[in-house]
């Protein structure tokens, strides 16, 4: 783990430091995620850290043998033909 301190400059931008940057693998322009816990913790997620934990999240409640895609694309399908 790597606890760095920072603090928020003019135009209320956070710095994000060197060592956690290189961590990362961020570059400039890279989209990142914040996210707000209940208990004031801030995370901060690089993109596909986010897409990983928001898929983790569908998995728990979508069974494997459903294909969410599959149903999307029989619905676009179901509506492209009654229409």
């Amino acid at each position: 783990m790597i606890t760095e301190t920072t603090k928020l400059t003019n135009g209320n931008r956070v710095i994000i430091p060197r060592s956690i940057r290189q961590s990362l693998g961020l570059r400039v322009g890279d989209a990142l995620t914040l996210v707000l816990q209940d208990n004031g913790e801030v995370h901060l997620l690089t993109q596909t850290e986010a897409v990983r934990q928001a898929q983790a999240l569908v998995r728990l409640h979508v069974p494997k043998e459903r294909s969410l895609v599959e149903e999307l694309l029989a619905e676009r399908r179901e509506e492209a033909d009654a229409g």
